[in-house]
């Protein structure tokens, strides 16, 4: 059984019966769901970044860019009622992802997202995207800790301490 495939086994086995949900159906996406309004989770993954004295340097506004590109692509169907990505960076996690490799400044900076696809009103989604195994030991345990720092504040976003 590979890494990933244990991990996404004993996810499923533990899933939380807390507010949030987490849920298990891409390898490479980590998301949870929480039955509460786009803008009271949008507003709790603010609050999560912050909490760790970060500042969120740039807001995705994804929902909006994709209704107006819709209409020049011909097909302007809405896909979410609402959506953003919030993009944000840890000194200290960065360095130390760069530092075990370089090439990793790719991670940088880190991105979730919070989400309410079309006609799923009343659930709003947290996601982020898993970063790989690493290239070396000093990278994968660098890379694990940003798996964690990710997954904390997702969590947290969705009332899942």
């Amino acid at each position: 059984m590979s890494y990933h495939t244990a991990r996404l086994f004993l996810a499923l086995l533990l899933l939380p019966l807390w507010s949030g949900q987490s849920i298990a159906a891409d390898p490479d996406v980590v998301r949870y769901a929480k039955a509460a309004p786009y803008e009271d989770v949008r507003e709790d993954l603010e609050f999560a970044i912050q909490n760790r004295a970060l500042m969120v340097a740039l807001t995705s506004h994804i929902h909006a860019m994709l209704q107006r590109t819709g209409k020049d692509l011909g097909d302007d169907t809405p896909l979410f009622e609402n959506a953003q990505a919030y993009s944000f960076c840890s000194a200290k996690i960065s360095r130390a992802i760069m530092a075990a490799d370089p090439h990793h400044i790719a991670f940088c900076p880190f991105t979730i997202v919070v989400y309410t696809p079309r006609g799923e009103a009343g659930t709003t989604y947290v996601a982020y995207r898993r970063p790989p195994a690493g290239s070396n030991p000093r990278a994968a345990v660098a890379l694990r800790e940003l798996e964690a720092f990710l997954d904390g504040i997702a969590r947290e976003a969705v009332g899942m301490k």
